[in-house]
């Protein structure tokens, strides 16, 4: 193997910038919120509420502009039959942070809530928190593998670093100082990380679009350049139009209910900054991939033949997906590659210690916390988040090196977060009445439907064709084998989604009904969600008499302890005077 002294040593003076910026803002900001008595688990997890427009807007476009996001934009643009019509990461993820910023950033910050998990717990019960946990987890633990999965094999393309190793090491760096800080050292070290981006991938495009084996992009965008390459616009045929549009819901919806976006939300200074944030992201997002797509665009109009690559172009030798440092390598200088090699580190360490620390912040207190310790003191709570972000960190490495099945189980919990936890999301934060019998209803149809549409990247075969499906054929090119996937043109992603949300609604208002009728006896409300709604086990009984939402009849006995410690966990004093008009339990609702 031969290493690229320079390369390796860029590389280390990158990770050191990034080690000592995690450890300085843990410093700076080690006695934040002791003041104001806010505990410091919550400081770890939400930075004191305090994150202000600068810093805020940095992080939040840093968490979406990942190594899957600037390496998948560039693949898809590159990728023959696809192109510039197929890369809706960009603009879906824009339009989710929009949407998350007009409509769940002002009632989630507002409410003071500390994780995604909370109005699921206060309104649905510690059971079914723990039951949405699972699809959240799943989706923070494999995008972080898959990315770190991407830089590894990126740097063993441009360096020739082994990819075990720079895989390890990354995650090792990351992990530190999110340990040692939380989401400040998480914050700004995506400041310096988003920089990195900006400035390593402009710096190579001209470089790059400067080669002589580059035709003119402007010409390559419309015009097939050869047998084996077409135009990068791309085009939506009509068989794929509702495919597309599936994708593209999933991308946009999809992309609201995840726990990185919301410890972002959560952590603002106010709830108006929580949505001015979402903005600020939102044209981040777009400006930030506009050199992955110049870059998609040039592997599309490049001669291979003339580079130091080989005359076989990446698409057949199945390295599309690694047509970003592909180009950085053979198109540029090698000092300008490995710029460019330093953006895509920096966007893989952006999102991957964001995501260990949002499944690290949901299960300290929304597992540990409120669904086993209730009593738990504050520092106990900080060493089982240190535990976690260590663990979380080890287990996202592990997969990480294995490669051949990331992606895969990546694209499904994606989907899953998408089909069960944003029609949920809707439902306990903008529809009254819904209840626990709801939302399991809602959970298993929308996981029946989803997995039974099967999952080609996990070979996973479907059990439910839907219309309009067909056999694909895909052959691998290096090694000649031909696999036939089923390919599901109905968008059934989004159908399942939508079934899911009906459902929850459905069945809610039926379980309503039938118990406060008397058609079912209260005996048999065995998840205590109609009956015994407001049940000791989630909320203190103090602040719902005080707000008018239930009577002293309807109360079920409560312990001391927990009005104490539940009191704390879902109030806030913002909470009683920002939005208290719109909450699903508020007193406007309970006109039914």
């Amino acid at each position: 193997m031969n290493i690229h002294v320079e390369g390796l040593v860029a590389i280390v003076i990158f990770y050191l910038l990034i080690l000592l910026v995690g450890i300085w803002a843990a410093w700076k900001n080690k006695n934040s919120g002791v003041m104001e008595g806010v505990d410091r688990s919550e400081t770890i997890m939400v930075g004191g509420r305090d994150i202000g427009l600068f810093v805020g807007a940095f992080t939040m476009t840093a968490t979406w502009v990942g190594g899957g996001y600037i390496n998948g934009t560039a693949e898809n643009v590159y990728l023959p039959g696809y192109g510039l019509a197929w890369a809706q990461a960009p603009f879906g993820y824009a339009l989710s942070l929009v949407l998350g910023g007009l409509f769940f950033a002002k009632p989630m910050r507002s409410r003071g809530y500390v994780t995604m998990l909370d109005p699921f717990q206060q309104v649905y019960g510690k059971r079914m928190g723990g039951l949405l946990f699972i699809p959240a987890l799943m989706g923070e633990m494999f995008w972080s593998a898959a990315i770190l999965s991407a830089l590894g094999a990126t740097l063993s393309v441009i360096i020739d670093i082994d990819i075990n190793m720079s895989v390890i090491i990354s995650a090792l760096i990351a992990i530190f100082y999110t340990l040692v800080g939380g989401l400040y050292s998480v914050a700004y070290t995506d400041v310096v990380q988003l920089f990195c981006i900006f400035l390593g991938l402009w710096v190579s495009v001209p470089f790059a679009l400067s080669n002589p084996a580059v035709s003119n992009i402007g010409l390559t965008a419309v015009k097939q350049l050869n047998a084996n390459q077409t135009a990068w616009l791309g085009k939506i045929e009509s068989p794929d139009k509702w495919m597309w549009a599936d994708n593209f819901c999933l991308l946009m919806l999809g992309g609201i209910p995840w726990q990185v976006y919301f410890q972002r939300v959560l952590s603002a200074s106010s709830a108006t900054y929580a949505q001015v944030l979402s903005f600020l992201a939102a044209f981040g997002c777009i400006i930030m991939a506009i050199p992955s797509v110049l870059i998609g665009a040039i592997g599309a109009s490049t001669d291979w033949n003339q580079t130091t690559y080989g005359p076989i172009p990446p698409m057949q030798r199945d390295q599309s997906d690694m047509i970003l440092p592909i180009v950085l390598q053979h198109l540029c200088p090698a000092y300008i590659s490995f710029f460019g090699l330093g953006a895509v580190s920096a966007a893989v360490m952006s999102s991957a210690d964001s995501s260990i620390l949002s499944a690290s912040s949901m299960f300290a207190r929304n597992i540990y916390q409120l669904a086993f310790r209730q009593s738990a003191s504050d520092r106990e709570i900080v060493w089982v988040m240190r535990i976690t972000i260590f663990v979380f960190g080890a287990l996202a490495t592990g997969m990480a090196l294995l490669t051949g099945t990331v992606y895969g189980l990546w694209y499904l919990s994606s989907d899953l977060v998408y089909v069960i936890i944003f029609p949920q999301l809707l439902c306990v934060l903008f529809i009254r009445g819904t209840n626990t019998y709801g939302s399991v209803a809602a959970y298993i149809f929308g996981l029946i439907l989803r997995v039974g549409g099967g999952e080609p990247y996990l070979k996973l075969p479907p059990f439910i064709y839907y219309p309009g499906w067909t056999i694909e054929e895909k052959v691998h090119h290096v090694t000649k084998e031909v696999e036939y996937l089923v390919l599901q043109r109905f968008p059934f992603k989004t159908a399942s989604m939508l079934a899911s949300f009906l459902s929850n609604v459905a069945f809610s208002y039926l379980f309503k009904y039938l118990f406060e009728s008397g058609t079912l006896s209260a005996k048999y409300d065995f998840l205590d969600a109609v009956v015994a709604k407001h049940s000791a086990e989630i909320m203190d009984k103090t602040t719902l008499v005080n707000k008018n939402i239930i009577g002293l009849n309807e109360m079920t006995p409560v312990k001391p302890r927990l009005s104490v410690t539940l009191a704390a966990t879902f109030t806030r004093k913002e909470t009683l005077t920002e939005e208290e008009d719109s909450s699903p339990e508020s007193p406007s609702h309970e006109n039914e």
